[in-house]
């Protein structure tokens, strides 16, 4: 295993605490003006996710509104009742992106795969980057704020569904994951920056509780605005 990534793991709780795991959930609130601009303002702001760590396989409950839950995998987008009736489904939910820009509008179950995907891929870091489905190499570290930070350059293959095949993590002196750069295919390839702090332990594992995404230049400096995302984890537990 890369350095840098066995520093990272074991800022995070360790591989072997990791492979103990069956389930993760989480109590958090998103928001952040991508949400408007894909027509779900108050989608998500306040909601559960429960997640298999080793699979891709995820639930948002409640999902938009009471009552009802999203089921994603990669193959699979759902919106279902509590008690297993779905309301709507859709196979190879990434095709349906095709053409999407940022602005794009997104129907309920376009919102479903973007934030199941996305939030296996936040709640599984840095132990993702372990899976034989990304392959990682350290790059040039990067300064920012009076802070210098080590960066991993990862590479998907197509077994993930992620943002992007390519994507960069950068981690501070003690191995915690304090940015994420990507360019996610599913909003026509826009840069984004995604900043992580508030670290805390759940069960033995540690989780950034609050996240914001902002738009990246090509030289890799960011803007203040528009904040895309926010996300904050107010509690969650492990299994």
């Amino acid at each position: 295993m890369n350095d840098l990534l066995q520093l990272a793991v074991h800022a995070h709780g360790g591989m072997t605490r990791w492979r103990q795991l069956s389930e993760i959930s989480a109590h958090v609130s998103i928001s952040g003006a991508l949400w408007g601009w894909k027509g779900h303002p108050q989608a998500l702001l306040d909601t559960h996710v429960t997640l298999d760590p080793h699979r891709q396989r995820i639930s948002y409950d409640p999902f938009i509104t009471d009552g009802q839950r999203s089921i994603v995998t990669p193959d699979r987008a759902a919106i279902e009742t509590h008690n297993g009736q779905v309301i709507a489904e859709r196979a190879n939910p990434r095709a349906a992106f095709s053409g999407h820009t940022p602005i794009s509008p997104w129907d309920e179950l376009h919102l479903a795969y973007f934030t199941g995907y996305s939030m296996w891929n936040y709640l599984t870091l840095p132990f993702l980057l372990t899976h034989p489905g990304a392959q990682v190499r350290e790059v040039d570290p990067w300064s920012e704020n009076g802070q210098s930070w080590r960066r991993l350059e990862a590479t998907f293959t197509d077994s993930l569904a992620t943002h992007n095949r390519v994507q960069t993590y950068y981690f501070d002196h003690a191995g915690l994951l304090r940015r994420h750069d990507y360019n996610p295919d599913v909003l026509g390839g826009a840069p984004a920056a995604h900043y992580s702090d508030g670290h805390k332990a759940f069960g033995g594992i540690i989780f950034p509780t609050h996240r914001r995404v902002v738009p990246c230049k090509p030289d890799g400096t960011t803007l203040s605005e528009p904040i895309l995302v926010t996300i904050d984890l107010h509690d969650a537990a492990v299994h």
